[in-house]
């Protein structure tokens, strides 16, 4: 597989520069190798490369048991999981590849990110418990991601918005699981981090609003 070819590739996909960004890292480690051997994966690959995440995922999965030990596959299947909408089989995938990659940030951080959409989902049947402890391991999967990349600004903005979630969950007054001190916290580490993102990039509007809501959300505890 070419490098330049998969840059070029990769770039046609709309899935936006952070999650390229993701993408390129576990395919161009695939593209210095040669043609992957098992053609199931060969076929995932080239899929993703063109943006059927449905069909990369299903061929990816025929790649297992067999290639069950390799950490760039289960990535690659993970990816194309989460971008299928299947948050729980991406988490369950990504968790696969820090078992046998601990310091892989980016599946740390896709595997919070598909807990954290699971646990705010709209059509959730999820307990709030569930719920609960799906953010609380968001969260401390993006802890464990930024301790590998201190310095990626989207680790801290994400953790914020799990953060602010957890709030929001635990401060809801009418709900059974209301704790104004817990929410409280979860508010005031949800600013911590989005303040942390503004260091990168003071300008940031979007996360100069976050932390007035934030307070704003905070501040109206009952």
């Amino acid at each position: 597989m070419n490098l330049k070819f998969v840059g070029t590739r990769l770039r046609t996909l709309k899935l936006g520069i952070a999650t390229l960004a993701l993408a390129v890292t576990t395919l161009s480690a695939h593209a210095q190798q040669e043609e992957h051997s098992n053609p199931n994966v060969r076929l995932g690959q080239k899929a993703l490369l063109d943006g059927d995440f449905k069909s990369a995922a299903s061929h990816l999965e025929k790649a297992l048991p067999a290639e069950s030990k390799d950490p760039n596959v289960l990535y690659l299947l993970g990816y194309s999981q989460f971008h299928n909408g299947d948050y729980t089989k991406a988490a369950a995938s990504f968790s696969k590849v820090i078992m046998l990659d601990s310091k892989n940030a980016n599946a740390y951080y896709y595997k919070a990110k598909a807990n954290n959409n699971l646990a705010i989902a709209k059509d959730s049947k999820l307990s709030l418990a569930q719920k609960e402890q799906l953010l609380t391991s968001s969260i401390a999967d993006y802890t464990k991601a930024i301790s590998v990349n201190v310095n990626d600004a989207k680790l801290y903005q994400n953790r914020a918005i799990a953060y602010r979630d957890l709030g929001i969950l635990k401060g809801t007054s009418e709900a059974a699981n209301y704790n104004k001190a817990d929410a409280t916290d979860a508010y005031n580490k949800a600013i911590v981090d989005y303040e942390k993102v503004l260091t990168y990039d003071a300008a940031r509007k979007d996360i100069q609003t976050e932390v007035k809501k934030a307070k704003v959300y905070r501040d109206n505890l009952k």
